[in-house]
């Protein structure tokens, strides 16, 4: 049997690191600044703006009286 003392990839670390909780409100307050950040960029981008296609053309109603 391995004896296996604890996770290999840094992912794995990482995770157990974050979920302890003085990281976790660390980790949680990155997470919802990083959304609002991102959210609040994503507002303000410009739309790309097609070519303006001319005007539909309608029919000449006819005369009333």
């Amino acid at each position: 049997m391995d004896n296996d003392t604890g996770p290999t990839s840094p992912v794995q670390r990482f995770v157990q690191w974050a979920i302890k909780p003085p990281q976790s409100y660390a980790v949680y307050l990155v997470c919802l600044i990083l959304v609002f950040t991102l959210s609040f960029y994503a507002g303000t981008l410009k739309p790309k703006h097609t070519p303006a296609s001319p005007p539909a053309t309608t029919a000449p109603s006819a005369p009333q009286g």
